[in-house]
């Protein structure tokens, strides 16, 4: 697979469009071995950024290099908008 060619800014940007909303994290840990959960990024510094799980499994915040982005270790994407109840 090609990949697209991006920098460590469009990776910051487009994870600072993600700033307080739930996302999706997508961990590869090698050997066909991936782990998906839902989440909130919590917070944006210079050289990574924090996410809070939304799953019992996982205990307190984990933090992510923007080049664990561009190198395909992470994949964040949003988390669909919930369904709106329909009054009727």
């Amino acid at each position: 697979m090609i990949k697209t060619v991006t920098s460590i800014s469009s990776v910051k940007k487009a994870v600072r469009d993600c700033s307080n909303r739930e996302i999706i994290v997508k961990l590869n840990l090698g050997r066909n071995k991936y782990v998906t959960f839902p989440a909130t990024l919590s917070g944006i510094y210079p050289s990574i950024f924090t996410v809070q799980p939304r799953d019992k499994n996982f205990l307190g915040k984990t933090a992510y290099a923007y080049s664990e982005i561009l190198c395909g270790r992470v994949k964040i994407t949003p988390a669909p908008a919930p369904a709106e109840k329909r009054g009727g």
